[in-house]
């Protein structure tokens, strides 16, 4: 497929205003590519790259490249060009950077380089592939959309469904069962303003602790075991207490969901920045692990010894967790049986405040009836914090002034529109120490698109947690609101933009 065809389907289905209209161009995008290119270009409508970094960044593509007159450049070639460019390190890396996107450019017509400069420049937001994708699928191969969805969400990626179902037709959906050691995505949390909301809304259900910790995923086939991130990706090596601990449960094959904690001598839990580091760090994990060791806490199970658990509702799961996986590796819990009963529910009340007092950031409440939305922010999984908090991207930052003078200080903070592109909501500077200022102000200028005198604007990568004290009207922002008195946190790089909170969850807090 030529990237010409990418490109004008981007064009168009960024100007559709119709749902349907997006679905048959997607469709008959699908159509006419190759299997093999497939999970390639529903990367690149997704504004996203296979190679996740490039090193690429403004003062690259700021150089203009006369355009090719013919369209010649197949999304092979360009995925190949981008493959040497994330390749280049060293001495002279910037230049030979350069010099090979100039080559790419310089074979590209002027909308493919329109297309490209957006890609690679962090632009190319439209949520393509997240509203419409899975529908343009299942009507290229003629499959029903709700088994696509539940492929992709048991294969973790939909480029790789796609592939198969374009090879093979719907028969392919067989494959995608979920299986020990083939990691799923997760599910997700929306958020409630207290527990007695969340009771209200969920009817019968288990308030149980938030840790502040790393999710993963833990996949125990006999003597191996495999640990995985939210984002899916593998870090067994990193984390030996993990594997020790789940080396010795009773069951043979399973698949669990929790979190990995580390906590001090007092039995309270270790700053998340802490933990973060120490399982991002690939170095010494023996001198790691002395110095902060982190342990396992499970609060859910996906498959035991044969069976796939997805489909049962919550409270049967936790039974079999709770016979599977002893108490200290299971998140506490509390369980309102009837919402009406006014013991019960004072009682979740008490559970939650203790979780504070123990220094954890809140409780999830699930609904018991609730069966594993594998990938889905579901309704049934509720969030409670004491502090309102967001997860929001970074669209740019001002110099400081003062003390902080040359640094990167005021964050520009977005939320995620419906059409996968963000709208601003505010700034703000405060929450940030020292160190944190030394780092973002190196990391933004790493992904900046413009510099201005201000300061830069960057391409939307950064998801950064803010605290905040409410939301407000305002005519200043596009979505017609902002934030009061918002705070820093904390970067969240375990979390992607695509992650990051919607429009519709700042509206929720208007008052």
């Amino acid at each position: 497929m030529l990237l010409a065809d990418v490109a004008r389907a981007s064009r168009e289905i960024a100007e559709s205003s119709a749902r349907t209209e997006k679905v048959t161009l997607l469709a008959r995008l699908f159509r006419e590519a190759e299997p093999a290119e497939v999970p390639v270009v529903v990367t690149y409508l997704a504004g996203r790259l296979p190679q996740r970094r490039t090193g690429v960044g403004w003062s690259t593509l700021k150089e203009p490249v006369p355009p090719a007159a013919v369209p010649r450049l197949t999304v092979p070639d360009v995925d190949a060009a981008l493959d040497r460019i994330a390749a280049v390190n060293g001495k002279g890396a910037q230049a030979e950077r350069r010099h090979l996107v100039g080559e790419l450019m310089g074979a590209a017509t002027a909308e493919e380089q329109h297309f490209l400069l957006r890609l690679l420049g962090g632009e190319l937001r439209q949520g393509a592939l997240d509203a419409f994708a899975v529908e343009g699928l299942s009507s290229a191969v003629g499959a029903e959309p709700g088994e696509v969805r539940r492929a992709v969400m048991l294969g973790g990626s939909l480029g790789v469904v796609a592939r198969a179902l374009l090879e093979r037709g719907t028969a392919a959906l067989e494959d995608f069962r979920l299986e020990v050691g083939r990691p799923v995505l997760p599910m997700l949390a929306q958020t409630a303003r207290d527990v007695d909301e969340a009771v209200e809304r969920l009817g019968p259900c288990a308030v149980e602790e938030k840790l502040d910790g790393i999710r993963v995923q833990v996949h125990k086939d006999g003597g191996r075991v495999r640990i995985y991130t939210r984002t899916l990706d593998e870090i067994t090596d990193r984390l030996p207490e993990v594997v020790a601990a789940t080396e010795h449960l009773e069951a043979e094959r399973a698949v669990l969901d929790g979190e990995v904690i580390a906590l001090d001598e007092e039995g309270r839990p270790r700053p998340f920045q802490e933990v973060s580091s120490r399982v991002g760090s690939r170095l010494d994990v023996t001198a790691a692990q002395a110095s902060l060791p982190v342990s396992p806490v499970f609060f859910d199970l996906l498959f035991l010894d044969g069976a796939d658990l997805l489909d049962l509702p919550a409270h049967e799961r936790h039974a079999a967790l709770a016979r599977a996986v002893p108490a200290p590796l299971r998140v506490r819990r509390v369980t309102v049986s009837d919402p009406e009963d006014d013991q019960l529910r004072a009682a979740a009340r008490e559970f939650a405040d203790d979780v504070l007092v123990r220094g954890h950031e809140g409780v999830v409440v699930k609904g018991l009836d609730s069966t594993y939305g594998a990938g889905r922010r579901g309704a049934s999984w509720l969030k409670v914090k004491p502090v309102h908090t967001l997860d929001l991207v970074v669209l740019g930052a001002e110099w400081g002034h003062g003390r902080r003078t040359g640094k990167l200080s005021n964050l520009h903070l977005g939320a995620r529109r419906a059409d996968g592109s963000f709208a601003m909501l505010g700034k703000t500077f405060k929450g940030l120490t020292d160190t944190l200022l030394a780092w973002q102000t190196e990391r933004l200028q790493e992904i900046a698109v413009t510099r201005e005198r201000w300061g830069v604007t960057v391409r939307p990568e950064l998801v950064v947690e803010i605290a905040f004290d409410g939301v407000q009207r305002s005519t200043r922002y596009p979505e017609g609101v902002t934030l009061r008195f918002a705070r820093v946190l904390r970067y969240r790089d375990d979390k992607a933009p695509a992650e990051a909170d919607t429009v519709e969850a700042v509206r929720a807090h208007l008052r």
